[in-house]
C-alpha cells in the first residue's frame, strides 16, 4: 500500500505546531543552564543573595531540578489522559512561571533551591509532551518533529549561557520568566490532539482538529478516513485483531488491517494500567524502550557532563569554561537539530546502531587517551566533542522518538510517564556508582566499560528494535507482537 505524502501547507502548520510546543523545551534549557553560570556568583561573598551557598546547597541547585521531575513522573501521564494533551501541557508549564517568579522575588537561598524543585516538575511535563507532538503529525514527518523537542532543549542552553555571560542577573531571570509566560499564551492556540478527542468521545472536536493539522475540509473524506485510523486504534478488538495478524504474512498485515479501519466502536473505560497488562505488544514495546533506555545512559553521556570542566581545563586551558560551555551546547545543538533532519529518512533503528557504534569507538579512544595521553592534551578536547556529536544525533534523541510512536493510545501517557520515571532513576544510579569506579579503576578504564555498553546497545538494537518509521501506531504493535524477526528490516 502506497503511503499518502504530506502535503506542503500540512508540513507547515505541524512543524509551527510543533515549534510552538517545543517552546516549553527551551524552557527547560533554561532551568539547566542557569545554575552553571551562576556558581560562582552564588559562592561569592559578593553574591546577588541573601548569603552565599554551601557546597552542599550549590550541589542541590543542580540536582533539584531532577528531583522535582522524578517526582512530578507519576501524575505526568494521568494529566495527560484527564485533561488532554494541550491543556496537560499547559499545566506543567506553569512550574517555570512560578519559578521565574521566586527566584526574581527573592534572595533567599533556600527559597531559590524551592523554586528550581518547582521547575523540575516542569521539565517532567515537557518531556510527555511529546505525545502531543506524535498525535498531530503525519506518519511520514513523525520522527523528526519529535525529535525537535530535544534540538530547542539544547537551544535553550545555549541562548541560557549566552546572555548569562552577558546580562545582568536580574534581566536574565525576567527574560526566563517572560519566555514562559509566552510559551503558556503560545499554546492556547493550538488545537487538542485528535486522538485525545476521539478517546473521550468528541468526536466532532476531532474532526476540527484533523481539519485544522491536515489543513483539509472538516467534511472531507481524508478526515473521515483519519477518524477511521484513529477508531482503530482506540477501538475495542485492535488487540484481539493484532494477535490474530500474528500468523499473517508480512506483506499483508498492514494492509489488511488499514482494509478494517472502517471498524467503529469506542473502548469501553478502563484504567491505562489494567489495559497495559492485556497488551502484549504494549509490554513488549515498554520492555524494549526501557531497554534501550538504560542503554543509552550507560553509554557514558551522562557522567561526561559532570566531567565535563576540568577535562576541558585540562585539555585547553587558556579557553575560559564559559566558552567551553557554549562550544558544547552549540555541538549538541547542531547535532540534535540533524537528527531532526535525517530520522525520518534513515529510520529510527539504523541511526541508533550507528551512532552507538560511533559511540563506542569515541569513548574507548577518549578512555585510552586519559589513561596513557597518547596524544596533545587538544585531542581530548577533540574527542570530547566528536563524542557527543554522535552520541545526540541518535543515542540521545531516538529513545524518546520512541516513546512518542511505539505505544497504544490508551497506554502512551501511562509508558510515556513510566520511562520518564526509569530515565530520572538510572541517571541517579549511573552517577552514584560511576565515582566508585572511577577510584576503584581510574577514569580511562571507566570509558572502557562505557564502550562496551555502546556496542552492546547497538547488538540490541539490531535483534530487538523494529524498525517504526512512517508507521502508524496499529502496524508498530504487529512488529512487537511477532515472536521473531525483529532483525528484519520492515
Amino acid at each position: 500500500m502506497e503511503r499518502a505524502k504530506i502535503k506542503t501547507s500540512e508540513f507547515v502548520v505541524q512543524s509551527l505546531s510543533t515549534l510552538v510546543i517545543c517552546f516549553l523545551a527551551v524552557q527547560t534549557g533554561f532551568v539547566y543552564a542557569w545554575p552553571s553560570y551562576n556558581v560562582a556568583n552564588f559562592k561569592s561573598n559578593m553574591t546577588v543573595l541573601a548569603e552565599p551557598m554551601s557546597s552542599l546547597e550549590i550541589s542541590l541547585l543542580g540536582s533539584l531540578p531532577n528531583l522535582g521531575g522524578l517526582a512530578a513522573s507519576p501524575f505526568c501521564g494521568w494529566a495527560f489522559n484527564t485533561y488532554g494533551r494541550k491543556y496537560a501541557t499547559m499545566l506543567f508549564g506553569l512550574p517555570y512561571i512560578f519559578a521565574w517568579s521566586m527566584i526574581s522575588q527573592t534572595s533567599s537561598v533556600p527559597l531559590v533551591l524551592v523554586a528550581v524543585a518547582i521547575a523540575g516538575i516542569g521539565v517532567a511535563g515537557q518531556n510527555v509532551s511529546l505525545i502531543y507532538i506524535s498525535e498531530i503529525a503525519h506518519d511520514s514527518i513523525r520522527g523528526g518533529l519529535t525529535a525537535c523537542s530535544a534540538a530547542t532543549f539544547f537551544l535553550g542552553i545555549l541562548i541560557s549561557y549566552v546572555i548569562g555571560g552577558n546580562l545582568p542577573y536580574m534581566t536574565v531571570v525576567y527574560i526566563h520568566l517572560t519566555t514562559s509566560v509566552i510559551a503558556i499564551l503560545l499554546l492556547m492556540l493550538l488545537p487538542e490532539s485528535p486522538v485525545f478527542l476521539v478517546l473521550v468521545g468528541r468526536e466532532e472536536d476531532a474532526a476540527k482538529s484533523i481539519s485544522f493539522y491536515r489543513r483539509v475540509d472538516v467534511k472531507s473524506k481524508e478526515v473521515e478516513a483519519e477518524l477511521a485510523k484513529i477508531r482503530l486504534m482506540v477501538g475495542p478488538n485492535l488487540e484481539k485483531m493484532l494477535e490474530a495478524a500474528e500468523a499473517d504474512d508480512e506483506n499483508g498485515t498492514s494492509e489488511k488491517l488499514m482494509e478494517t479501519m472502517e471498524v467503529g466502536g469506542v473502548r469501553q473505560h478502563e484504567s491505562a494500567w489494567k489495559f497495559f497488562w492485556k497488551s502484549k505488544s504494549s509490554q513488549r514495546a515498554l520492555t524494549t524502550v526501557l531497554t534501550l533506555m538504560a542503554a543509552t545512559i550507560m553509554m557514558g553521556c551522562v557522567v561526561l557532563q559532570v566531567y565535563a570542566e576540568p577535562l576541558f581545563a585540562e585539555a585547553v586551558p587558556s579557553m575560559p569554561s564559559s566558552q567551553c560551555a557554549i562550544f558544547v551546547a552549540l555541538d549538541f545543538l547542531i547535532a540534535s537539530s540533524l537528527c531532526v533532519f535525517v530520522v525520518d529518512k534513515f529510520g529510527r533503528k539504523s541511526i541508533l546502531i550507528g551512532t552507538s557504534l560511533g559511540s563506542g569507538v569515541f569513548t574507548a579512544m577518549l578512555g585510552s587517551q586519559l589513561q596513557f595521553h597518547w596524544a596533545p592534551h587538544w585531542f581530548t578536547a577533540a574527542l570530547i566533542y566528536a563524542y557527543g556529536f554522535v552520541y545526540t544525533v541518535g543515542c540521545a534523541v531516538i529513545p524518546f522518538v520512541l516513546t512518542a510512536e511505539v505505544f497504544l493510545p490508551e497506554v502512551r501517557s501511562f509508558c510515556n510517564s513510566v520511562s520518564l520515571a526509569f530515565v530520572w532513576i538510572f541517571n541517579f544510579i549511573t552517577l552514584v556508582i560511576f565515582n566508585p569506579l572511577v577510584d576503584a579503576m581510574g577514569l580511562g578504564p571507566v570509558f572502557y566499560l562505557f564502550s562496551v555498553v555502546c556496542f552492546a546497545g547497538a547488538a540490541y538494537t539490531q535483534f530487538y528494535l523494529p524498525e517504526t518509521k512512517g508507521l502508524s501506531a496499529d502496524a508498530i504493535q504487529v512488529l512487537f507482537l511477532k515472536k521473531w524477526g525483529f532483525s528484519k528490516s520492515k
